[in-house]
């Protein structure tokens, strides 16, 4: 039996450092309530963002393909869009905007987890980061409400 790869260590911090933003919203609201609406912008912006850069973390193993998945490359780009769109929603849809983002961060690990390109402990790694940012996104719905 083979010992599982180790998620290298830099990785893992950078990781687990990227969760702190996903945290850090709720955290403040319930110390400063006066800040919840700002969190909760906060909160929607930094997810739609690491949607987007997951999305393009996909693009840019797929374009190294040979040849590049055209269908990849494609779905690739649905990430940003999905965030973008999901922050057009008026703030007074906050609680729904939080709740679709780590819908589609849960969507994009599944996608993830059909990566064959991908280092052996990126599967690990994903999950983590993934449960971290749904669980900062179901604190900020919790604490930052609407």
């Amino acid at each position: 039996m083979s010992a599982r790869p180790r998620i290298p260590p830099l990785v893992l911090a950078y990781g687990l450092a990227g969760l702190i933003p996903f945290w850090a919203p709720a955290a403040a609201g319930l110390v400063w309530p006066e800040l919840r609406g700002a969190a909760g912008l906060l909160l929607a912006v930094y997810a739609a963002l690491i949607l987007s850069f997951l999305g393009g973390a996909r693009f840019g193993r797929a374009v190294l393909g040979d040849p590049p998945s055209p269908v990849t490359i494609s779905l690739s780009m649905l990430p940003s869009i999905a965030g973008l769109a999901v922050l057009a929603l008026p703030a007074t849809a906050r609680p729904t905007q939080l709740v679709l983002l780590a819908a589609a961060l849960l969507l994009h690990w599944l996608w993830d987890r059909r990566d064959v390109g991908a280092p052996p402990w990126m599967a690990r790694l994903r999950a983590l980061l993934t449960a971290g940012a749904i669980a900062g996104l179901a604190a900020g719905v919790a604490i930052l409400g609407g």
